[in-house]
């Protein structure tokens, strides 16, 4: 898992393909994260902005929380400058956000993965992009090799995201444009769903649960 502590699982390859609902960007196989406390909440107060307005960043849990690399591998591509910006829970911004959603899609993927690096996987040809990553976090450089588990970023709210969280995704190639989606099993991880806690191996956790690489407690 590219991250500590406790995570609800959004979009996933376990509950349909392509994931996100298009194969763009090499998306079909993606995940996304956000993370949560005991009551699976990913802030930790609401108000009427909540509701009607937009929200800052920071007030998620997700934001600034460190990310991981999966896989041992080589850093070979960063972007990084994209500003975080508000985060959006109501329908009233919600709404006009998705309706836009065509003329970023036509900035091409910057414009979508926000700050993001790409990692090569050692002896394969296969590439881990993690998107949406906090302006001025990344903390290596391309041709940088990075261990399982190295921390190499901070979560963000940058680029086609409407609350800070994680999104991670294998391709067959470095191009996002012309790249295909490739199946991404997490090799162990502990997940609760519906109040069964339960671990597992080698799978794709389940769109509505929580998991965790540590134990999970129960509710």
């Amino acid at each position: 898992m590219p991250f500590e502590g406790q995570w609800l699982v959004g979009n996933t390859p376990a509950n349909q393909i392509p994931s996100h609902g298009t194969t763009l960007f090499g998306t079909s196989y993606a995940f996304d994260f956000m993370a949560v406390d005991r009551k699976t909440r990913t802030a930790p107060s609401k108000s009427w902005r909540t509701f009607f307005g937009v929200e800052q960043p920071e007030l998620f849990y997700s934001f600034g929380k460190s990310v991981f690399s999966p896989i041992e591998g080589e850093i070979v591509s960063i972007h990084n400058g994209e500003e975080d910006h508000v985060a959006r829970r109501s329908w009233f911004t919600l709404l006009p956000y998705v309706l836009s959603q065509s003329s970023r899609i036509r900035k091409g993927h910057q414009a979508i993965a926000g700050n993001y690096l790409v990692i090569k996987a050692k002896e394969v040809d296969l590439f881990v992009a993690i998107v949406h990553l906090q302006k001025d976090s990344i903390l290596v450089k391309e041709g940088q090799s990075v261990t399982e588990g190295q921390h190499i970023a901070n979560c963000g709210n940058s680029g086609n995201s409407t609350e800070p969280h994680i999104h991670i995704q294998a391709m067959n190639t470095l191009d996002f444009s012309n790249g295909s989606g490739i199946p991404l099993f997490f090799r162990h991880f502990t997940q609760r769903e519906k109040e069964q806690i339960k671990k597992r191996t080698n799978a794709f956790p389940n769109s509505g649960s929580v998991v965790s690489s540590e134990k999970i407690p129960a509710e």
